[in-house]
C-alpha cells in the first residue's frame, strides 16, 4: 500500500513538471496547502461523535444537528464562493481570512462543555470552512493545465492528511483510547485542529495569486452560483434517476460519519481514529483502481457495486464486534474506497459527460448541493431520529438496527438504481429542446 503512495505521487509529480514544469517551490506550497486542508477536517470530524457523545452527552437529535451543520455549510458556500471569491477578492486571501477565522472558532469548540454553547461555533465553523475545500482546488488549478493528470499529486497529499490527523490522535496522544476519551480528552482534537487552522491561515498568504474569475461590477445570476441552469439536465430521465439517486444514498452515507467513531469506541474498538484511517488507504488503493473499471465495466455497474458495498458495510458492522468478529468491522471500513469513490468519483465523470462544456461547472455544483447538502443533512435527521430510537439508556445502544436500518435502504436505492436506470453511454445530453 504504501509503495502504491510513493509511486502515485512520484508519478503524478513527474507528469507535472512534465507538462508545465511548475516550480518545485509551488508545487510543495500547493501539496503542503492540501496536506493541512484535509488534516484540519479528519483532525476533529471523524471523533466528534465520540466527542459529542463522552463530552457533551448530545442525544441523537442533537448530534444530527451538529452533523448537519456540513450540510448547512454545503449549501453556504456557493454564496460565498460566488457572491464574494469570485467577484472582488484573491481566493488565496479568502482562504487564509476563513482558516484564521476558523482557528479562532475552532478553539471555541475546544472550550466549549455544552452543546448549547457548542452548537453555534460549530455551525459557523462549517459555513467557513466547506467554501475552503472549493478554494484549494481552484488555487491548484490555477497553477495547472492539464488538471487530470497534475492535480492527483496534489490532491492525494489531502488524503495524507487526513490519515496522519487520524494516526496523531490514535497512536501519539492516545485522546481516543478508552479511558482517555471517557475523561473527555477528545476534545484535545479541538485544540490540535485550531493551530492547523492558524497555521494554514497565514500560509495562505504566501501562496500563488489566484484573481477573481470575474471582473469587478459584473453582474452574476444567482441561478449561475447555485448551479441552477444545470436544472435543465433533469428533463433527461436517465439524469433525472441518477440525481435523485444520490441524494438517496447519501441518507445511508450519513450513518457512517456520524456514528462510526462512536460505535467503535463503544463497543470498545481501540484506537477508533487509527482504525477509521484504514478507509482513506484504501480510499487512494481503489481510486487509482477506478478510471480502469469504470473503462471496463462502465458508469451504471460501478455505481451499483458501490451503492451495494454501502449495504455490504453496514451489514458488516450490524453482525461484527470488537472480539472475534473484528475483521468484520476492519472489513466494513476498507469499504470506504469502493463506497465513496465508485460513487461521488464516478458520478462526477458521468455528469462531466451529459453536461457538455457549457453546463460543466454548473452541473457539478448542482450535484454537491444535491448530495453533500439535501440529501446528507435528510440523512443525518434521519441517523439521529434512529439512533434516539434504539438507545436503550447510559452508554447502551442496539447497535445491530442502528446499522441494519441503513443497509436495508442502501438496498432499495440499489434495486431502484438497478432497474429504473439506463446508462446511455457518453452520449451528451441535448439540452436545447423545450
Amino acid at each position: 500500500m504504501i509503495q502504491i503512495f510513493k509511486n502515485s505521487i512520484f508519478k503524478s509529480y513527474k507528469t507535472t513538471r512534465k507538462n508545465i514544469q511548475m516550480k518545485i517551490t509551488t508545487w510543495l506550497r500547493l501539496a503542503f496547502m492540501m496536506f493541512l486542508e484535509f488534516f484540519i477536517w479528519g483532525a476533529w470530524f471523524v471523533t466528534l461523535g465520540i466527542f459529542l457523545d463522552n463530552n457533551l452527552h448530545a442525544t441523537g437529535a442533537e448530534s444530527a444537528a451538529v452533523f448537519s451543520t456540513q450540510s448547512w455549510g454545503a449549501i453556504i458556500a456557493p454564496f460565498i464562493i460566488g457572491l464574494i471569491a469570485d467577484r472582488y477578492f484573491n481566493a488565496e486571501k479568502i482562504l487564509g481570512v476563513l482558516h484564521l477565522a476558523g482557528a479562532v472558532l475552532m478553539y471555541q469548540m475546544f472550550v466549549s462543555d455544552s452543546i448549547q454553547s457548542f452548537y453555534p461555533y460549530v455551525l459557523a465553523y462549517m459555513i467557513l470552512f466547506m467554501p475552503t475545500l472549493a478554494l484549494v482546488n481552484s488555487i491548484s488549478f490555477n497553477q495547472m493545465q492539464d488538471t487530470e493528470k497534475q492535480f492527483p499529486a496534489i490532491r492525494v497529499l489531502g488524503t495524507i492528511g487526513w490519515i496522519v490527523a487520524g494516526l496523531l490522535i490514535s497512536l501519539v496522544f492516545l485522546w481516543d483510547q478508552d479511558a482517555n476519551a471517557k475523561s473527555g480528552m477528545i476534545k484535545n482534537t479541538f485544540l490540535m485542529a485550531s493551530v492547523a487552522s492558524l497555521v494554514l491561515g497565514l500560509f495562505s498568504f504566501t501562496l500563488p495569486k489566484t484573481p477573481p474569475k470575474f471582473a469587478k461590477g459584473t453582474k452574476v445570476k444567482v441561478s449561475e452560483i447555485l448551479g441552477l441552469d444545470a436544472l435543465k439536465l433533469l428533463k433527461d430521465k436517465y439524469f433525472a434517476i441518477f440525481f435523485v439517486s444520490s441524494i438517496l444514498i447519501c441518507i445511508p452515507l450519513a450513518f457512517y460519519y456520524q456514528y462510526t467513531s462512536q460505535f467503535l469506541s463503544n463497543i470498545h474498538v481501540p484506537k477508533p481514529a487509527f482504525k477509521m484511517s484504514i478507509g482513506q488507504w484504501f480510499e487512494i488503493l481503489f481510486m487509482l483502481s477506478l478510471p480502469l473499471f469504470f473503462k471496463r465495466f462502465g458508469f451504471k455497474k460501478t455505481i451499483l457495486i458501490s451503492m451495494l458495498a454501502w449495504t455490504v458495510r453496514y451489514a458488516l458492522f450490524a453482525y461484527g464486534n470488537a472480539g472475534e468478529l473484528a475483521f468484520m468491522l476492519i472489513i466494513g471500513i476498507a469499504l470506504h474506497g469502493i463506497c465513496y469513490d465508485f460513487f461521488f468519483v464516478s458520478g462526477q465523470i458521468y455528469t462531466d459527460q451529459k453536461a457538455g462544456e457549457k453546463y460543466k461547472s454548473a452541473a457539478q455544483g448542482l450535484i454537491t448541493l444535491a448530495t453533500y447538502g439535501i440529501g446528507m443533512l435528510i440523512g443525518f435527521q434521519i441517523a439521529g431520529a434512529v439512533f434516539d430510537a434504539y438507545s436503550l439508556g447510559g452508554d447502551t445502544f442496539n447497535w445491530k438496527m442502528i446499522w441494519i436500518i441503513p443497509s436495508v435502504f442502501a438496498f432499495v436505492v440499489f434495486l431502484l438504481f438497478a432497474v429504473l436506470f439506463k446508462d446511455k453511454g457518453g452520449k451528451q445530453i441535448e439540452l436545447n429542446k423545450e
